[in-house]
């Protein structure tokens, strides 16, 4: 349940990132720190899908973690 909240608040920090990182290259024109906030984005969305995906055996490494604290 907890890390259901915590995939949450990263996915919305990257959707954050990625329109901040819109407004500034618009106001400044400036590049570099927008591409570094696009691809701060993009690193939080890669671990969430890692951490979200199943692999080929059906399961989550979420749910073996989730598994793992039941017992």
């Amino acid at each position: 349940m907890t890390t259901d909240i915590v995939l949450s608040i990263v996915m919305l920090a990257a959707l954050a990132l990625l329109g901040g990182a819109f407004v500034l290259w618009r106001r400044t024109g400036e590049v570099r720190n927008p591409a570094l906030m696009v691809l701060l984005a993009l690193i939080a969305v890669a671990n969430v899908l890692i951490w979200t995906v199943p692999t080929s055996d059906g399961t989550t490494p979420l749910e073996g973690l989730e598994r793992a604290g039941e017992g």
